[in-house]
């Protein structure tokens, strides 16, 4: 069964003949490659799109090795234009046609620069490029093209796409996606000790020599220490200078904060990992440090670690992030504080909120509970929520099988599969007199 990507490809279909170059991002095997060249083509195709007004140039096939010269790519595409027509541009792993004396000067632009920029001047050339290897990933990509760039990232597969070809129920999928996450390949794969193969092979032998050979890393050993640091302290608050008194008291490693400053940045680039900001909801402003990392997909996380810390309400904190970003919004960590009274003298609490999730004037207020299962743990999820104080909507996530509610403090408890399977599943309607939803969730 073939997954749809449907909110990439709408994403790519909303871009159509904006004037500037699409770029895919995403971190190598999420699925960019078949996005553009099965599941888009076959959208230009639907729209009656002249085949021979579609070019396709997979540049790391040898058979294109000819067409890595910049001019030699710039006479192919040109030859192939042949009317006033609108042409689509299709180029994968792009990396291919920019030298290493182009990626050593930073003072001028790759001539591939210059030709996909002569395309869009052309004024009926719509561009479409990938690309990711150890040399230019394709963050890098998009920086090179200097504004011209509009970025689609694309991430593993979601939890709703996952089980789009999973054979089983949906709490048999969770049990599959905590384990082994959602990289498309794994789709194919029947058994666990393949799957077990793949990720770590992926992660060691792709990912982490990508980023060493990419950055000129002599010792690669302290950038795997870290990885498994950042692993281990998935939905913790930290920063270089917590990882340096780690990376001496318990790796008897001498490893400087920048330079896990910089490591850290590498691993962002990869897209291995991404950042969430602390966000003081009441200031309105960002503190900084220390920030929570959580990695682009939970599988390869797992077998950074030999999948031996598959601790449920981490991964779950993992997916909800991840869950987020697929959607749009940009995710940072919200805190509040109150004054408490300890041995008869005032003092400021601070009190955390899993998720600040904004998407132009939608904001979402989000606490990831693994259980509520006593009173005790209801007050304590729910305190921060009931001390922001704006309208803004104030969601508990809970990993259990329940019907959605709001209580008399306005705040929505939702079940984790629900949220996960429905779009909508944030912007529920509800019946003041009932507390049931106008519309039932998948």
């Amino acid at each position: 069964m073939r997954i749809q990507r449907d909110k990439y490809l709408n994403d790519l279909i909303v871009r159509m003949g904006n004037g500037a170059i699409k770029v895919i991002t995403g971190i190598r095997r999420c699925g960019k490659t078949y996005l553009v060249f099965t599941i888009f083509r076959e959208h230009l195709r639907e729209l009656g799109i002249p085949d021979d007004h579609v070019i396709e140039v997979a540049l790391d096939d040898e058979a294109n090795a000819a067409l890595r010269d910049a001019k030699a790519l710039y006479d192919h595409l040109d030859a192939r234009i042949g009317d006033d027509g609108t042409y689509y541009v299709l180029l994968d792993e792009i990396q291919y046609a920019i030298t290493k004396k182009e990626l050593r000067d930073t003072d001028n632009p790759p001539a591939l620069y210059g030709v996909l920029n002569g395309l869009l001047r052309r004024g009926n050339v719509d561009v479409y490029v990938t690309g990711s290897n150890s040399k230019m990933l394709s963050k890098d990509v998009l920086t090179e093209f200097r504004g011209r760039g509009d970025e689609v990232h694309v991430m593993p597969l979601s939890f709703s796409e996952f089980m789009q070809s999973f054979e089983g129920d949906r709490y048999e999928g969770w049990a599959e996606y905590v384990m082994f996450g959602g990289l498309p390949a794994l789709r194919a794969m029947r058994t666990d000790e393949q799957k077990v193969r793949y990720l770590t092979a992926l992660f060691d032998e792709v990912y982490l020599k990508d980023v060493v050979a990419r950055n000129g890393i002599e010792k690669s050993q302290e950038l795997d220490d870290l990885v498994d640091v950042l692993a281990s302290s998935v939905g913790s608050l930290t920063n270089p200078s917590k990882i340096e008194a780690t990376f001496r008291s318990v790796l008897r490693s001498c490893l400087d904060g920048e330079t896990i400053k910089k490591y850290i940045g590498y691993l962002e680039d990869a897209f291995i990992v991404a950042e969430a900001t602390r966000y003081d909801i009441k200031g309105r402003k960002y503190i900084g440090t220390p920030k929570k990392y959580y990695f682009e997909d939970v599988g390869l996380r797992n077998a950074r670690l030999g999948f031996r810390q598959v601790e449920e309400n981490h991964i779950m904190e993992n997916v909800i992030y991840n869950e987020l970003r697929s959607r749009g919004f940009s995710v940072d960590v919200g805190e509040v504080m109150r004054q408490v009274t300890v041995d008869g003298s005032k003092t400021r609490q601070r009190l955390e909120v899993d998720f600040v999730a904004n998407l132009g004037y939608r904001r979402y207020y989000i606490q990831s509970a693994l259980n509520l299962d006593t009173d005790e743990k209801r007050e304590q999820e729910k305190r921060s929520l009931c001390l922001i104080g704006d309208s803004f909507k104030k969601i508990v996530i809970v990993n259990k099988v329940m019907r959605p509610y709001m209580d008399d403090d306005g705040i929505l408890t939702i079940g984790l599969l629900d949220f996960l399977l429905d779009q909508d599943s944030l912007d529920c309607v509800w019946r003041a007199e009932t507390n049931f939803p106008r519309h039932s969730l998948k």
